[in-house]
């Protein structure tokens, strides 16, 4: 089952939901600022989807800029990261969508697709 960490009020979002809808993709909706993944779970989603910890940041978003992050990410390791972004779902990029084998984060229309088709 696909899980699909997201917000309901995020225009990014809901354009992702709405391509796995038309691609015909069932999945479950988790709210990502209520029940953020787990640092083992952000862990291997970076792996599937062939990113660095980096990023996995919502750079745009307010709580990057009030938390001081980008001055912070030098003195952090991979670890410390991956704890930062699981306790704090604002910071981290949506959506991050995974069934296990395969994962996306952010929305890129046809990145998206091709990972979900």
């Amino acid at each position: 089952m696909i899980k699909f960490y997201g917000y309901k009020k995020c225009d990014t979002c809901r354009k992702a939901e709405a391509r796995l809808k038309a691609l015909g993709r069932e999945y479950e909706f988790i709210d990502i600022t209520a029940s953020p993944p787990g640092a083992a779970q952000l862990r291997q989603v970076a792996a599937l989807a062939g990113i660095t910890p980096l990023k996995m940041f919502n750079t745009s978003g307010v709580q990057y800029r009030e938390l001081d992050i980008k001055s912070r990410l030098p003195q952090l390791s991979e670890a410390q990261i991956f704890d930062l972004l699981a306790g704090n779902g604002r910071l981290i990029k949506r959506p991050v969508v995974s069934d296990g084998e395969r994962a996306s984060v952010g929305y890129k229309e046809a990145e998206f697709a091709q990972c979900w088709r």
